[in-house]
């Protein structure tokens, strides 16, 4: 079984989601996304099986976005996937690619619907919120 991971270690959504993996007994492929990022065909086919448009994956945040002024709604699918390739650091993170789907994991929650194991014992992001009790059920977000 494998499971893979786009992860940035700077990002605590990114680092909640390889805990949670982990937590499920799993040791996934770790892709350092910045340092090693998804050519074209890749990049495509996560976006495929994500069933997201490139600007859902866009990161919105920092520097680079607004530099290249990506909010601009004329801009195409292939453009935005341009500005990603050439910018990883524009891609969302984290992806989860498991054999139950791939999913951009924000909140990192949503990688417990695609775990192919289940949660092996309690766990609370980084934070302190808690989000798998003692027994290794979810707990329900806070409203």
């Amino acid at each position: 079984m494998t499971v893979t991971i786009y992860h940035n270690p700077s990002c605590g959504t990114s680092r909640n989601t390889l805990a949670m993996i982990r937590n499920a007994g799993i040791e996934p492929q770790i892709i350092l996304y910045l340092q090693t990022p998804p050519d074209r065909a890749q990049l495509t086919t996560l976006l495929a099986a994500m069933a997201i448009t490139p600007r859902a994956l866009l990161r919105k945040k920092g520097e680079v976005y607004e530099s290249l002024q990506l909010a601009n709604a004329e801009l195409s699918n292939d453009q935005l996937i341009d500005a990603m390739l050439a910018h990883p650091i524009l891609i969302e993170r984290p992806i989860v690619v498991t054999p139950l789907g791939t999913r951009l994991c924000r909140p990192s929650e949503r990688v417990l619907d695609i775990l192919p194991a289940p949660q092996q014992g309690p766990f609370a992001k980084e934070d302190g919120e808690v989000v798998i009790d003692a027994n290794g059920q979810r707990v329900a977000p806070k409203a």
